[in-house]
């Protein structure tokens, strides 16, 4: 039976300050942009950093995923929070921690102090993502809101597109640390700003799950650490078989939690909506596959090739800039092609870039080879925002959008920490940093492996419901 949805919003008692269109995209779409940048603003530095650090392969995974981990965790919770205690203040929150925590990454002398700092950075981040999307969807009337959600999709490829483009400039121009003092001056800035433009909102009072919190987290943080250090202590190995079985058993022990509990971190009823589990299961496909992908990609350029970090950055432009330019497009027209084509289009233009990249890399391959897979891939990651998030706010109802909101953001995230431990893990499975023949050694299977993971996804894309807005 076809699924039909609708999307709604929320009311609020608090009083409502008419705001400009542009001023609410720019209050919600600057610290988002900040956020999404740093998901990716260290992969063409990260060559820099392992020299000036003296950092490991693992060390490099973690200076990642100990950022995406923390906000994974506590997406969910901050989403919870900002129901229950305003919106806007847990966003602005978020943003000061995430400017305090930039300051910190910037400062960092040794290996472990960088990964604490981008685990203290997920947490602000973690305020900020999933009720930006909220906050936009409560502050624009109705009939603009898929328009609205295709400019938010393309400030984030925006920011996914400048990620490694900005941090090869800085470590070139500058140096590595002034990736992270960037955000600062913007986040002081933001506050006020963002103050004055959104009003405040609250969904249903709920109370707070500290039990699942702990559960996912711990299960997660498990589960990927097994990963990371699979391939380098070995899959049979004491300590990698106890994080990922003990791992697993968290996370099962945290579903049966979850399915008892009357208030729930993670509202499992949300996947009884076919649209919310498939964006769901092709977004966390998307993120492990793309992101892992992006992950060595950015540091081939410079490992094989010998480009400096700004160099490397230019040259991943036409796969991360396209989103940017593709994603409004696509949330303007998500209505009247509908979802589903949307994003099952750009789902299977991701496997074919990310297979097409594989066949192609080899050590001295030109760098127009790569111009080809790269704009497909682009793409199909601007085909992938604005109608996911679209499908997913259209699933659940005026009181469970910040969690909905923020349970796909979750999964997204825990997508991208596995999809760099996954694919570093086959990396080093079947290569090394030692020279440029071990480096392709290793990144060709693993290109090929985050291939399949997209194509699973883009199979499972195919079963999002024909989404109706209200009103059509």
């Amino acid at each position: 039976m076809t699924e039909t949805l609708a999307p709604k919003i929320d009311s609020t008692d608090a009083p409502r300050r008419p705001r400009p269109i542009a001023a609410v995209l720019a209050a919600v779409g600057i610290p988002m942009f900040m956020v999404v940048l740093d998901n990716l603003v260290v992969t063409n530095a990260l060559p820099v950093i392992r020299t000036e650090l003296g950092a490991s392969l693992t060390d490099l995974q973690w200076f990642v995923n100990a950022y995406t981990l923390s906000f994974a965790s506590l997406l969910l919770t901050a989403a919870a929070i900002g129901d229950r205690l305003g919106r806007r203040r847990i966003f602005l929150a978020g943003i000061a921690l995430f400017t305090v925590a930039s300051a910190a990454c910037a400062l960092a002398t040794e290996p472990w102090m960088l990964i604490l700092a981008r685990a203290i950075q997920g947490v602000g981040a973690a305020g900020v993502l999933p009720l930006s999307l909220t906050l936009l969807s409560v502050a624009v009337p109705e009939q603009m809101r898929s328009a609205a959600i295709g400019i938010w999709g393309g400030i984030t490829g925006l920011g996914i597109a400048l990620g490694p483009l900005v941090g090869g400039a800085v470590v070139e121009g500058l140096n590595w640390q002034w990736i992270f003092w960037l955000n600062v001056p913007i986040g002081i800035l933001a506050v006020p700003f963002v103050a004055w433009a959104l009003n405040e909102s609250f969904g249903g009072a709920r109370k707070l799950d500290p039990l699942g919190l702990v559960l996912s987290a711990g299960g997660v943080l498990a589960v990927v650490w097994g990963v990371i250090h699979g391939a380098e202590d070995g899959w049979t190995s004491a300590q990698v078989l106890g994080a990922l079985i003990g791992g697993a058993a968290l996370l099962a022990a945290m579903i049966v939690w979850e399915l008892k509990t009357p208030h729930p971190m993670l509202p499992l009823r949300l996947f009884r909506s076919r649209a919310f589990r498939v964006a769901n299961i092709t977004g966390f496909a998307f993120s492990v596959g793309v992101f892992g992908t992006i992950f060595l990609v950015a540091q081939y350029f410079q490992v094989v090739q010998g480009y400096s970090p700004l160099e490397s950055g230019i040259r991943t432009m036409p796969w991360t800039l396209a989103p940017m330019f593709v994603a409004p497009l696509a949330g303007a027209i998500v209505d009247k092609v509908g979802a589903r084509t949307l994003l099952a289009t750009g789902q299977f233009m991701l496997t074919a870039a990310l297979a097409w990249m594989a066949l192609i890399t080899t050590v001295d391959v030109g760098y127009a080879a790569f111009v080809g897979p790269f704009l497909l891939g682009g793409i199909g990651m601007g085909l992938t925002f604005a109608p996911s998030a679209t499908v997913v706010m259209a699933s659940a109802g005026p009181d469970e959008q910040a969690m909905a909101s923020g349970t796909n953001s979750t999964v997204r995230e825990v997508g991208v920490a596995m999809g760099v431990a996954i694919l570093a893990s086959v990396f080093a499975s079947y290569g090394s940093y030692t020279d440029p023949q071990a480096y392709v050694d290793g990144l060709v299977p693993a290109i090929w492996v985050g291939a399949v993971i997209v194509a699973v996804g883009a199979v499972v894309s195919l079963f999002v419901p024909r989404l109706v807005h209200a009103g059509h």
